[in-house]
C-alpha cells in the first residue's frame, strides 16, 4: 500500500506540476502577447476609454498691409465649458452664468441639462467676464483658452480682409481665399475619466495654442490710403444721400490695388450682427451698367483701327438721333451739331459716340471690348469675382451697337473698369489685378512673392496717349471739371447710367450710377481711381457726384505722402508755395517710358512744369514758361518738325472747380 500510495502521490505532483508548467507557458504566452505584440493597440484603446480630446483652433496667420500695418490678428481669449455631471444646483449656476455672461438663464439650464459631462456655455468671453467666472469658483465649470482673430482697424478694408469664424475657418474675404494658408492644424485639449466614467479636470486645463506652420500674408493694400478713402467714400454717400459706393485706387504699372472700399461696410469684429448682404465685397461680385465712362474704350479702338481721327467731324444730329426704333438723346437734353472726336468725349456725347461705334463695326468693337478684359474675370485673388455681362456681337442689333458705344446694354464690374482704363494709362498693357505680394512664415522668411502679370497689349502706346490726352482735355473743360486739380494734371470720365429695373422691364429714370475713373499725373500715369455711387438722390450725375470724391481722394493721398522719401517721386511744382515734392505709393514699373520722337515738336499739353522742363531738356529744345500749375497750351503745337524749331513757349493755368 505504502508503494502504491508513493507512486500516485508522485503521480499528483507530477501532474500538477505538468499542469501548472503547462499554465505558465500558457500565460508567460499571453503576457507576452498581451504586452509585446498586442501593447500598443491596447494601450490606445486604453486611451480611448479612459481619455477624451477637445479640438482646439490654433492662431491664424496675420495679415498685414505693404508697410507692415496688422490688418488681422490672433489674440488668446477665455471660453467657458462645463460638466453637468458635477454641478448638483443646476439652477443656481445657471443664474450666476447667466448673469455674468450676458446669456439668457434658460439658454445656460438648457445646455446643462442636455448633456453628460461636456457642454459649452460661452465662447470666446472678454477678459473682465473671464476674471468674474474664474473668481466664482464653480463646481464643474471651468475656463480654457482659444486663438480669437481680432481686427485692429475695425471696419477699415472689411469686405477685402473679410473674418473668420468660432472654427479658425475664413468664412470671407481674403480670409476665406488664402484660408489654407492662413490656417494651421487644430490642437487638441486632453481629459482622463476615471473607471465610472467620471470625466476629471485639472485647474491646468486651459489650452493656449500657438500657429506653428501658417503664413502671414502681405498686402498690396495701403492702409494710409485705404482710411482716405473709406472716410471720403463714406462723406460722399451721405452727402448724395446715396445706398452706397465703391472705391478703387490701383497703381496702373503693376496692377496692385493700393485700396478697395465698398459702402455701407461692416466690423468684422462682430459680423455676426450685420445681414449677410453686408458682406458682399461690391467691387467684384457686383455688376452695373457703366455708362458714359466706357467711351474710352470706344476711342481707343476707333483710333487704333484708324476708323477716324481725333479732329473728324461727327455730326451730332442737334441732340434727337432715330437707330431702329428708338430716339438717342444727349444728357440732360444737351443740343450738339458737330463735334470732333475729342470733343465727343469731352462732351460726352451719346450721338456721336453712336455713330463712331457703327463706325467701327459690331465685331470689331466686340473684339475691343474683349481686349480690354470685359466678359470676363480679371482674376484678382479675392471670392466672388463675376464676369459681368456681355453678349456676343453676333446677338447685337444695331441698337446695341449704339447703346453700348454709351455704356448701356453691357455690365461690369468696378474692377474690370479700373484694370482697362489702367491699361490706357499704362501705355495700352493691361495688367493683372492683385491684392497680395506676397507671404512669409512666423520668422519671416519669403514663402511666396507675387509679381506683376502683363495679360496683354491691348492698343499700342501711341493709341494709348493719344486716349489719355483726350481724357485730360474731359478733366481740363469738360464733363469732368470737379475732378481737376491745381497743380497736378488729370486725365479721366465721368458717367452717369440709368439701373435696369426688373419689375418695369426698362432702364429706370431714377435709379442711377454716378461715377468717375481717373489718373494721374495724366501724361504719366501713377495712380489710378475708380469712384462709384449707388442710387445717389441728392447729386445724380457723374460730374457733381463722383468727380469732386476723385479730387479729394487724390490730393489727401498727395499730402499724406509728400514727404515719405520711401517713394517713388511722380510729380513736382507747387507754384507760388514753393517747390516741394510730391510721391504716390507704387512699386517700379515694369514698363519702359514712352520714347520721344526726337524728329518732331512733342506734346506736352497736361505735364506740370518740371515735367516739362525734363522733357526739353532730354530734347534739347529751349522753353519758355508762362503761369504755374500745368500745361494748357503750346506753341509750336504737337507734330510740327524739330528743325524749324528749336524752342517752344508753353502757358501753365492752376486748376479751379467750375459747375458742369
Amino acid at each position: 500500500m505504502t508503494g502504491k500510495s508513493n507512486k500516485w502521490l508522485r503521480f499528483r505532483l507530477a501532474t500538477i506540476l505538468g499542469f501548472s508548467l503547462i499554465l505558465f507557458i500558457a500565460l508567460i504566452s499571453r503576457a507576452f502577447q498581451l504586452q509585446i505584440m498586442s501593447g500598443q493597440a491596447l494601450k490606445a484603446m486604453a486611451d480611448r476609454q479612459h481619455t477624451r480630446k477637445l479640438a482646439l483652433h490654433t492662431e491664424r496667420g496675420t495679415i498685414i498691409d505693404r508697410n507692415g500695418q496688422e490688418l488681422a490678428a490672433t489674440i488668446l481669449v477665455d471660453s467657458v465649458y462645463a460638466d453637468p455631471s458635477k454641478i448638483g444646483d443646476i439652477k443656481g449656476i445657471s443664474e450666476k452664468l447667466s448673469s455674468t455672461l450676458y446669456v439668457r438663464e434658460n439658454t445656460v439650464m438648457d445646455k446643462l441639462k442636455k448633456s453628460r459631462n461636456f457642454c459649452w456655455i460661452a465662447r470666446q468671453i472678454s477678459p473682465k467676464q473671464a476674471k468674474l467666472i474664474d473668481g466664482l469658483n464653480l463646481e464643474g465649470v471651468h475656463l480654457i483658452r482659444e486663438p480669437k482673430r481680432f481686427y485692429p482697424h475695425k471696419e477699415l478694408a472689411s469686405h477685402l480682409i473679410g473674418f473668420s469664424g468660432f472654427d479658425s475657418s475664413g468664412l470671407e474675404g481674403l480670409e476665406l481665399k488664402y484660408d489654407s494658408f492662413l490656417k494651421n492644424v487644430p490642437d487638441k485639449a486632453l481629459w482622463r475619466r476615471d473607471a465610472r466614467g467620471t470625466r476629471l479636470y485639472g485647474k491646468d486645463f486651459r489650452g493656449g495654442v500657438k500657429a506653428t506652420g501658417t503664413s502671414n500674408l502681405i498686402l498690396t493694400i495701403d492702409s494710409k490710403i485705404q482710411y482716405i478713402v473709406e472716410t471720403e467714400l463714406l462723406k460722399a454717400v451721405k452727402r448724395a444721400d446715396a445706398k452706397g459706393g465703391t472705391v478703387i485706387v490701383m497703381d496702373p504699372r503693376t496692377g496692385e490695388v493700393l485700396a478697395m472700399a465698398n459702402m455701407p461696410r461692416f466690423n468684422p469684429n462682430a459680423f455676426s450682427r450685420y445681414p449677410q448682404d453686408s458682406f458682399r465685397n461690391r467691387a467684384v461680385t457686383d455688376v452695373f451698367d457703366p455708362g458714359s465712362i466706357f467711351k474710352p474704350v470706344l476711342a481707343a479702338a476707333v483710333l487704333e483701327e484708324g476708323i477716324a481721327e481725333e479732329t473728324d467731324v461727327i455730326d451730332c444730329e442737334n441732340g434727337s438721333y432715330r437707330v431702329g426704333d428708338i430716339t438717342i438723346n444727349e444728357a440732360l437734353l444737351q443740343k450738339f451739331e458737330d463735334l470732333t472726336l475729342r470733343e465727343v468725349l469731352k462732351y460726352s456725347s451719346n450721338i456721336g459716340s453712336a455713330k463712331l461705334a457703327a463706325r467701327l463695326g459690331k465685331d470689331k468693337y466686340y473684339d475691343y471690348i474683349k481686349r480690354f478684359g470685359f466678359g470676363a474675370k480679371t482674376g484678382i485673388d479675392l471670392p466672388g469675382e463675376v464676369r459681368g455681362i456681355l453678349r456676343h456681337s453676333d446677338h447685337w442689333t444695331d441698337v446695341d451697337l449704339a447703346t453700348i458705344a454709351f455704356g448701356q446694354g453691357i455690365s461690369v464690374t468696378a474692377i474690370q473698369l479700373l484694370t482697362a482704363i489702367s491699361a490706357i494709362a499704362n501705355h495700352g498693357v493691361l495688367m493683372k489685378p492683385h491684392v497680395v505680394k506676397g507671404m512669409i512664415d512666423k520668422n519671416g522668411t519669403v514663402i511666396s512673392e507675387f509679381k506683376p502679370a502683363v495679360v496683354r497689349r491691348v492698343v499700342s502706346p501711341v493709341t494709348a496717349e493719344r486716349v489719355r490726352s483726350i481724357m485730360a482735355e474731359v478733366v481740363e473743360d469738360g464733363t469732368g471739371r470737379r475732378a481737376r486739380m491745381d497743380d497736378v494734371a488729370v486725365a479721366g470720365k465721368t458717367g452717369t447710367s440709368q439701373k435696369f429695373d426688373f419689375s418695369e422691364g426698362r432702364y429706370s429714370s431714377e435709379k442711377i450710377v454716378a461715377s468717375f475713373v481717373g489718373f494721374l499725373p495724366a501724361q504719366n500715369p501713377r495712380m489710378s481711381i475708380f469712384v462709384m455711387l449707388d442710387e445717389p438722390k441728392a447729386q445724380k450725375w457723374g460730374g457733381e457726384a463722383a468727380a469732386p470724391v476723385f479730387k479729394s481722394i487724390s490730393e489727401q493721398i498727395l499730402r499724406c505722402f509728400s514727404r515719405d522719401i520711401e517713394l517713388r517721386e511722380v510729380v513736382a511744382d507747387r507754384g507760388a508755395r514753393g517747390m516741394e515734392i510730391v510721391r504716390v505709393s507704387a512699386g517700379e514699373g515694369i514698363l519702359p517710358e514712352t520714347e520721344l520722337d526726337g524728329s518732331v515738336i512733342p506734346d506736352v499739353r497736361g505735364m506740370s512744369v518740371r515735367e516739362v522742363l525734363r522733357v526739353s531738356r532730354d530734347m534739347g529744345i529751349d522753353v519758355k514758361i508762362s503761369g504755374t500749375g500745368w500745361a494748357v497750351s503750346q506753341k509750336p503745337k504737337p507734330g510740327f518738325p524739330r528743325g524749324e524749331y528749336q524752342a517752344m513757349h508753353v502757358v501753365f493755368e492752376k486748376g479751379s472747380v467750375r459747375g458742369q
